[in-house]
């Protein structure tokens, strides 16, 4: 069981990240007329509004959530009089208003892409199968709620916080971490680590690709009015 663990736990983690990183690099190189999202935007067009934009804001708390609580040194918490309980109801109680979001979101895509001929037609293998595996990570992240709340004083999640600072920071102990956490975590962790390894070959890539630079761009929007003249815009603040 321990070897087990440390090739699930110490040994795999290298490994997404390597081919997450590298792959990255070697598709932006090489294969750059596929780097992008893929949008069936003209197909279906209010029920992606409504999917995208919970799909994105809930998934965008919760990476900044997972970023935040799991790399976020142990002493800084403490310094800061954070206790790791309160930090576990946080985790709780806002992880699960994000993951709710997300989860209503994923469905409404999920069933645009599965359930309408058009888009079905038009979507590869690759397309369908992330968005599977997004939604399957969505609901096994939900499914921890109730097995946090019987540990709320968060000291199982400090279990997570040195296993995946220990990852980060080449500790050759790090997987011993998570030996003994509850089931649903160790897939919620597996899957999640998958999802860094199959990035690279998904339409995932194009969050390399997030304008953040936009928003604070100053110049003017050339666009094209409908009697077919271009005319400069200031783009919104």
């Amino acid at each position: 069981m321990q070897t087990l663990n440390s090739i699930v736990f110490g040994w795999y983690p290298y490994l997404c990240l390597t081919v997450f990183l590298f792959g990255s690099l070697v598709r932006f190189d090489r294969e750059q007329y596929t780097w992008r999202t893929g949008s069936s935007q003209l197909l279906r067009r209010r029920q992606l509004t409504w999917g995208s934009n919970l799909f994105h804001v809930g998934i965008l708390f919760i990476f900044l959530g997972h970023f935040v609580g799991l790399l976020t040194p142990i002493w800084v918490f403490d310094m800061l009089g954070v206790s790791h309980g309160f930090k576990q109801m946080l985790a709780i109680v806002a992880g699960g208003i994000a993951g709710l979001m997300c989860l209503v979101g994923i469905a409404l895509l999920t069933h645009r892409r599965l359930f309408d001929p058009r888009i079905r037609a038009n979507s590869s293998f690759g397309d369908t199968a992330i968005l599977l595996l997004l939604f399957a990570q969505l609901l096994l992240g939900l499914a921890t709620i109730p097995v946090s709340m019987g540990h709320l004083d968060g000291h199982e999640m400090v279990k997570f916080m040195a296993w995946a600072q220990g990852i980060l920071t080449l500790q050759p102990g790090a997987a011993a971490n998570v030996l003994d956490v509850h089931p649903i975590f160790r897939a919620h962790l597996v899957l999640g680590m998958t999802l860094f390894l199959v990035f690279p070959f998904t339409r995932l890539v194009h969050i390399w690709s997030a304008p953040v630079w936009y928003l604070g761009r100053r110049g003017y929007q050339v666009v094209r009015s409908r009697d077919g003249s271009l005319r400069p815009i200031q783009p919104a603040e």
